[in-house]
């Protein structure tokens, strides 16, 4: 284990970035705990849930040599005298945090009376992001591991209260302590496991977005004390006597009464033999495991009716006791596989952007998962999705549409398990209208449609959206687009799972994933995916040709800006919807709808320019009628995503590589037709996206100053090295300066203190929309990426911003005669 814990320390040094707010333990909507206030030390405040209320969780660390207490994280300090007989409260050195995709660590340094017999002390949370197993990725819990190097012994206490198992302070809660036995020659490591729950659980409920059902499971090595009771009197305790009693106070109450808490406590025995003499530094660690067990974890109304769904994980465990086992003792191999796709995000996010692009996308990645649930069997996994904190809606379409760069780089399976629950649902004919519906459900963890058809108006929205990335997934399919880190081997030393022989055959003996769920890759497997859901593509783009070339009063994605017609950014992504159903056509052998959508889409490509562009050529504009406006056109993303822009469609026919050399496969359709959209519209909004940036990023349109982080990255991946250098800088220079205080915002003012607009988005997983380069760079081969080179080509022009938009502002246009 202190290998695994090692590299990962290593690899997480690298972060430079100080955001706000820092992932500590993140894995879904309701496991998801944060370390606010990140760029002050740790121990100014509690650690907080997403929403931003407090969540009881802290480690503090005692040198007995010495008589001093050391709050690491949280406020247990609050609880203890600052000065004591015993002991005096003190503060560590705090030497900073550093991040990685799965990891986080918070380091300190402890004094000795000597610097040679100080301690360092190593925080470090890992939630690890495993594309090369569903298995373990759907495991909703994560790990701790506190390690100490020095000379010094160190004693080091861990508690925790009922806020991690409901929103309510009023509620009474129960608990135990589960100390399973060991068969003999069983190698496991020997645990212990403090259940903590709601005494009432109220099934599928939530308070303030906390979920009012499940089992917290806290677990520990057998070796450590534990103890329950009353908070103050516990920390008291170890500040006194440096570690805790072994005792239950089994008085079950409110999570605020007399406050519960549930604790370890460990010993680390570094000094030398002969005090004073010196020593060599040793190292130890002590993990510790978070999980919050739910069954079911939601209602979805299937083909087959209202259906309480169980967790994926239940298809290979047969009790979450047995879960939380395996949980603990995989934690090399789960080390191994989240260590094997940071290197390659932080590798491919450096050669792509910068040191800041690759801190990025680690600090987005955690928070794309921590919306999701998996459920369903191995043979059908699903993937629920909460859009938190904007509403809490069920599977909501146009969240899932600007997360899905994350997706389609990580593993593009997960995409489709995404999709799945609203295609069947849709298919299933519960779903009235004859666009694509906007969710599943008003709020999670409850996805009970909408019968009534009366979901947020999003028609042109939705229907885009679901055949862009429709197209995007079949693509992937039809290539066999799975990233390097997918065939990632283990390291030596990794041990067989235990019963893998009554496993389901999704997974092999280490439960790494089988390729299976789809049975075949290339053209069939993306036929059959297409196949299955003909109806709603062409349901759905029917509805596109009606009204996407000139949208009607409604609903774009960014809701908040209101309602709006004839959007020239709307109506795009209607246009590049139409176009993919050309090549889901194609690639089920439908040529007759092929045609014909192709000769739509190319006949509404050319009036939208000319609707959408302004009279001057420099900048599409917010609204066709809407003269002296701007947008960003952040739709544009998609013609390149899905190989639209490449000029020679015989380019992207796969290769097969005989050197040895393991390479990237494409996502594309091979038969684009060459550029759908003209070379100078690129052209053209990079040069006005570098004209209008502000301080702190690109504003999103002409109305206001505040932008959307997941557009700013689908837009600049689209743009010249040089625009995409300046739009990247400045949302860096965001990151670190923002007066926002929550989970990664998505939603922000681009000056000022580049804080809320009122508007408080947070924790969504929109920010998978960060990964909008990476996508594209794996995109057609690489043929998207190299296809946008005469961005850099063509010297980038000069814009006076007020002029272009003067001179946009007069006479009568012709496009309403197309009405």
């Amino acid at each position: 284990m202190r290998f695994a814990l090692l590299a990962l320390a290593a690899l997480a040094s690298a972060s430079t970035l100080t955001p706000s707010v820092l992932p500590l333990i993140v894995r879904n909507p309701y496991l998801s705990t944060w370390l606010g206030r990140a760029r002050e030390a740790p121990w100014e405040d509690w650690p907080i849930f997403w929403t931003g209320s407090h969540i009881g969780f802290s480690v503090m660390a005692s040198v007995p040599s010495a008589g001093r207490v050391y709050p690491l994280i949280g406020r247990p300090h609050d609880s203890l005298p600052r000065s004591h007989k015993f002991y005096n409260v003190t503060f560590p050195e705090y030497l900073g945090a550093t991040f990685d995709a799965s990891t986080t660590n918070l380091t300190y340094r402890i004094p000795g009376t000597s610097d040679d017999e100080s301690v360092k002390v190593t925080l470090s949370f890992l939630s690890p992001i495993t594309p090369s197993s569903t298995l373990r990725q759907s495991i909703p819990a994560a790990y701790l591991t506190v390690s100490v190097e020095g000379c010094l012994d160190v004693n080091v206490y861990h508690d925790l209260n009922g806020e991690w198992v409901t929103g309510n302070r009023g509620n009474v809660l129960k608990w135990e302590l589960f100390e399973p036995s060991r068969k003999r020659g069983n190698s496991a490591s020997a645990i212990k496991t403090w259940k903590l729950a709601r005494r009432q659980e109220q099934l599928l409920t939530e308070f303030n977005d906390h979920a009012e059902w499940g089992t917290l499971h806290f677990t520990a090595p057998a070796d450590v004390h534990h103890q329950c009771g009353t908070s103050a009197i516990l920390r008291q305790h170890f500040a006194e006597k440096g570690l805790l009693k072994n005792e239950i106070d089994k008085n079950f109450r409110r999570v605020m009464e007399e406050e519960p808490v549930f604790a370890y406590s460990k010993a680390f025995k570094l000094s030398g033999s002969k005090p004073g003499s010196g020593c060599t530094a040793k190292t130890d660690s002590v993990s510790f495991t978070y999980a919050l067990i739910q069954d079911p974890v939601v209602q979805f109304a299937s083909a087959r009716g209202l259906t309480l769904m169980k967790p994926l994980w239940t298809s290979y465990f047969s009790s979450p006791d047995e879960l939380v086992r395996f949980h603990y003792n995989d934690f090399e191999v789960a080390a191994s596989l989240a260590r094997n796709y940071s290197e390659s995000v932080a590798r491919d996010a450096y050669q792509s952007g910068s040191q800041d692009y690759q801190d990025i996308v680690a600090l987005s990645a955690r928070q794309v998962l921590g919306a999701t649930q998996f459920s369903g069997t191995p043979d059908d996994p699903i993937l629920f999705l909460k859009e938190i904190s904007s509403n809490g809606n069920f599977q909501t379409v146009d969240v899932i549409f600007p997360a899905f760069p994350f997706f389609l780089y990580t593993n593009p399976k997960w995409l489709g398990y995404l999709l799945e629950p609203l295609l069947e649902h849709q298919l299933s004919g519960q779903y009235p209208n004859n666009y694509s519906m906007h969710d599943l459900g008003s709020h999670f963890p409850n996805a009970t449609g909408h019968g009534d058809g009366r979901d947020e108006y999003m028609p042109v929205e939705e229907c885009g959206n679901m055949l862009i990335m429709g197209l995007a997934l079949a693509n992937s399919l039809k290539y066999d687009t799975e990233p390097a880190f997918m065939a990632a081997a283990l390291e030596d030393g990794a041990e067989l799972i235990v019963g893998t022989a009554e496993w389901p055959e999704s997974v092999d003996k280490y439960g790494l994933d089988l390729r299976r769920e789809f049975v075949t890759t290339g053209t069939k497997a993306a036929e059959k995916w297409l196949s299955r859901s003909y109806r709603l593509w062409e349901q759905w783009t029917g509805y596109l040709v009606r009204e996407s070339l000139i949208p009607h009063n409604q609903l774009c994605t960014d809701d908040f800006a209101g309602w709006l017609a004839n959007q020239t950014n709307l109506a795009l992504k209607g246009i590049i919807g139409i176009k993919a159903m050309s090549e889901i056509a194609e690639i089920v052998g439908n040529e007759e709808d092929a045609k014909k959508y192709r000769d739509v889409s190319a006949r509404y490509i050319k009036k939208w320019q000319e609707y959408g562009i302004s009279r001057d050529q420099t900048h599409a504009k917010l609204a066709y009628t809407w003269y002296g406006s701007w947008t960003t056109i952040y739709n544009l993303y998609a013609e390149s995503l899905l190989c639209f822009h490449i000029s020679d469609p015989q380019t992207l026919r796969h290769q097969d590589y005989t050197d040895g050399v393991e390479r990237q496969k494409p996502i594309g359709d091979g038969k684009s037709g060459g550029p759908f959209i003209p070379d100078r519209v690129y052209q053209m909004q990079s040069d006005w996206y570098s004209a209008v940036l502000q301080q702190y990023g690109l504003p999103l349109d002409s109305r206001h100053l505040y932008t959307k982080s997941d557009w700013e990255f689908f837009a600049a991946a689209v743009t010249s090295k040089k625009t995409r250098t300046e739009i990247l800088g400045t949302i860096a220079t965001w990151v670190n300066e923002t007066s926002t205080d929550r989970p990664f915002t998505d939603l922000y003012d681009t000056e000022g203190s580049g804080g809320y607009p009122g508007i408080y988005f947070m924790a969504r997983p929109v920010v998978g929309g960060h990964f909008a380069f990476l996508a594209l760079e794996r995109a057609c081969g690489g043929k998207a990426v190299e296809a946008l080179k005469f961005l850099d080509e063509t010297p980038q022009g000069r814009i006076n911003v007020g002029q272009a938009l003067l001179a946009d502002l007069p006479e009568s246009v012709s496009w309403e005669a197309d009405l």
